[in-house]
């Protein structure tokens, strides 16, 4: 009864992934999991916070709906119906992973999971431990919000990701530290709800691992829309003594104080290693990293790691490819590394942000001589006829080999048309080809097409 093929450590979107494509392959499987299957992505995550979002943007609509033609005489939001809408989605997409897990005849065990020598697995829930033998472990603990000395977490005053989108009251003011993609959908969601929204960022830009372009573009659309935006600046002490909170803030230009009901921390994530057992058995661990090779092994045998607890994107579609990966190779298939290049980073704000491979910056730094094109939201029929012209696409192409070397994108919908930009890259396409292959009109992914187009001087809507 507690032999398994594998045994994964953690139910999130690497997780209970790796654990059903392990099942399919024939093995034995159980998952460890000691809060809500689904892990932080489908409970405090990318799930409850895209439906915060929806809500955001559909109140968005109607405070604009004039712009429409349409009159809407008394609208309000009700922030805890709000909130509680993210939770019910939250809650059924965890029954989903049930539901999946059950069909897929995985055992659950519920506990916290450590990990001990001879591939043992013990497992601890209300002060009972049980253990269990498998003959391949995969630790997949995600991560969770970091916390900075100078930015200790109260859960009240000054708070992570997870009390950011179960809040009992609207704050009136908030403060944003970090503007990564936490950072800015939180900023974009209290923004539209109403709150007074500032965002503090340490680098010289927002949204900073993104192309400038889009950076420059977010920062305007953000600023039209009311959000204030520090940038080169840190947080470097909180007082929460008083009624709300004061932050001081370092600028280049000094210091200065501002006052907000709550500070939010998105200064990104720290791996869930603590307490596992890794030390115990003699895990490799670097900097705050599970050191594994190109298929997930660690140092030893049968003792594997997947998703944020390793060093690639901390991304959930990440994780899920990386367990898939794993557990086939374990299985005995062929597979190949995962190409980290081709890896698309998404952002759902207003405008949302799309992004893949190399910024125009990155790809001048490699050496390569460009050909990069441009095609603005503005001149497309689609984003005019959906009052969301803000935005465009953008394509760096390699001058010499016609190389898909990145693509950027900022407009309403651009993280479900990055995908093209993956597929074509994944099949090594050329500019030449995506010019000739017909996209549909009036859409918004013709603006692929139409920056292609103008990468290779034959853009015809400009």
């Amino acid at each position: 009864m507690n032999e398994y093929d594998l045994i994964v450590i953690g139910s999130g979107p690497g997780g209970y992934v790796t654990a059903i494509r392990a099942s399919q392959l024939g093995l034995k499987t159980a998952v460890v999991e000691k809060e809500s299957l689904g892990g932080v992505c489908l409970n405090w995550g990318c799930i409850p916070t895209k439906a915060l979002l929806k809500s955001a943007q559909v109140f968005n609509y109607l405070k604009h709906a004039e712009e429409y033609g349409l009159k809407v005489k008394d609208y309000d939001k009700d922030f805890d119906a709000v909130v509680n809408r993210s939770r019910n989605v939250a809650a059924g997409m965890s029954k989903g992973v049930q539901f999946l897990m059950k069909k897929n005849k995985i055992d659950v065990l519920e506990g916290h999971g450590k990990v001990m020598a001879g591939k043992k697995v013990s497992v601890i829930n209300d002060k009972k431990t049980e253990e269990y033998n498998a003959k391949h472990i995969i630790i997949a603990t995600g991560a969770r919000s970091r916390a900075l000395p100078s930015l200790p977490q109260d859960g009240k005053k000054v708070i992570g990701y997870r009390e950011a989108m179960t809040l009992t009251k609207q704050p009136k003011k908030l403060i944003i530290v970090g503007s990564g993609a936490i950072g800015i959908e939180f900023a974009y969601f209290y923004n539209a709800m109403g709150t007074e929204v500032t965002i503090v960022e340490y680098l010289n830009r927002i949204a900073p691992v993104e192309d400038e372009e889009v950076s420059r573009q977010l920062e305007k659309s953000f600023k039209k829309s009311g959000i204030k935006i520090i940038t080169s600046a840190g947080v470097t002490g909180v007082d929460t003594s008083g009624k709300g909170v004061k932050a001081t803030v370092k600028t280049e230009k000094g210091e200065e104080v501002l006052s907000a009901d709550i500070v939010l921390s998105a200064v990104g994530i720290k791996s869930n290693i603590e307490n596992l057992g890794l030390e115990d058995i003699g895990v490799a661990i670097d900097r705050d990293k599970i050191m594994v090779n190109d298929f997930y092994e660690t140092n030893l045998p049968g003792y594997y790691a997947i998703g944020d607890v390793t060093s690639g994107q901390a991304l959930a579609h990440v994780a899920s490819a990386e367990g898939i990966l794993c557990v086939e190779k374990i299985a005995g298939h062929h597979v190949e590394p995962l190409d980290y290049g081709n890896i698309p980073g998404c952002t759902y704000c207003f405008p949302e942000v799309a992004s893949l491979g190399l910024t125009e910056a990155q790809a001048r730094e490699k050496g390569y001589d460009l050909r990069v094109g441009k095609f603005p939201f503005s001149a497309s029929g689609k984003a005019q006829a959906g009052g969301t012209s803000e935005g465009f696409v953008k394509v760096i192409f390699d001058a010499k080999y016609g190389e898909w070397l990145g693509c950027h994108m900022i407009g309403v919908g651009v993280t479900d048309m990055i995908a093209e930009a993956v597929l074509g890259r994944k099949l090594e396409t050329t500019g030449h080809e995506v010019l000739k292959a017909v996209h549909p009109h009036p859409t918004m992914s013709e603006a692929v097409m139409e920056a292609v187009a103008d990468a290779y001087d034959e853009v015809i809507h400009l």
